[in-house]
């Protein structure tokens, strides 16, 4: 009921208008409290949504903290399935969670991804004095002896971090994922402190986390998991280049309701791709150090569900889920 009064409230200034003039009032639902990543994709898209005139109406925050996620993503599927002005902030970790049922039986289907415009890319990196010099290097080494590698993250077993080295491994031609050793600490920090004190021999984690330690010589980046090299990172090579077909980024994005209309999803995609145009988000995403990610649409749909379906099956490898 509550729920449901907000968005009365929220849309009620549009009485009166025909919807062939105007726009009702939209809402960004964040899954979780003020501050964070959710709350930054909310509120930033939002703002040049308005800004740039993509929408005539500020756009209505409201945070939803819960379950990781679940709570909000629950909520839109029983209860704004089909609410055509909702959007809500989605990352990495929200298609991770759905692919390993950490939101109970709720599925990446119930749901319409429509796009991300800006992502922390994932790297795999050494400590400075490393013998590795090259990904295909630390890959051979595994395939020898997969007791000789030990990768630092900064998420729990089975969690992101986790996931970019056995998507690198798994690429390379390497099946036996049990038997890569992978040591999940307290935030990626903590993962480059491991890795170069000698404790692990490569750390896995996003770009944000390893700058500071490459401007200081500590660390070398064997790769960065984008499409492309990251600006102002041109010196470190992407994993698909060395021959690894892996894209693993924290992506900032969207999702709106499943059954909302095709026609008012890619309306959505429009106003996204705007957003990603601009030179509001261009701005953004130097301030907050991230790097160009830009799949809206259909595309991002259909790269979603691969993601799930490979997280799916790499979590079931490794026991994360039955």
């Amino acid at each position: 009921m509550k729920i449901t009064l907000l968005k009365a409230l929220g849309v009620g200034v549009a009485i009166g208008m025909s919807a062939a003039s105007s726009v009702s009032a939209a809402e960004c639902i964040a899954p979780a409290n003020p501050g964070g990543g959710w709350d930054f994709t909310c509120r930033q898209i939002g703002k040049i949504l308005y800004d740039i005139g993509q929408v005539d109406q500020p756009v209505q925050v409201t945070n939803m903290a819960g379950a990781g996620g679940g709570l909000a993503f629950s909520t839109v599927v029983a209860e704004r399935s089909k609410d055509p002005e909702l959007i809500v902030a989605a990352s990495s970790a929200t298609t991770t969670r759905l692919a390993q049922k950490a939101y109970g039986d709720a599925t990446a289907d119930q749901v319409r991804f429509v796009g991300a415009i800006g992502a922390d890319p994932g790297v795999i990196v050494v400590a400075a004095d490393s013998p590795f010099q090259t990904l295909a290097d630390l890959v051979e080494a595994i395939k020898a002896d997969p007791s000789s590698v030990a990768f630092a993250g900064g998420s729990a077993a089975g969690g992101f971090d986790h996931m970019k080295p056995l998507q690198v491994l798994k690429a390379g031609g390497f099946d036996d994922i049990t038997a890569v050793k992978y040591i999940g600490v307290d935030g990626g920090a903590d993962a480059i402190t491991q890795t170069v004190g000698g404790f692990t021999q490569a750390m896995t984690g996003d770009m944000s986390e390893i700058v500071g330690f490459l401007q200081s010589g500590e660390v070398r980046a064997l790769a960065v998991l984008t499409e492309e090299r990251v600006p102002g990172f041109d010196d470190i090579p992407t994993a698909k280049e060395q021959g690894y077909d892996v894209v693993a980024v924290n992506w900032r994005g969207l999702y709106v309701p499943g059954g909302i209309s095709d026609e008012d999803f890619q309306k959505w995609a429009d106003r996204l791709q705007a957003v990603a145009d601009s030179d509001e988000w261009q701005q953004a995403m130097a301030d907050n150090g991230l790097a160009p990610f830009t799949k809206v649409g259909a595309d991002f749909q259909n790269w979603i569900n691969d993601v799930v379906a490979q997280t799916e099956e790499l979590s079931r490898e490794i026991g994360v889920i039955q």
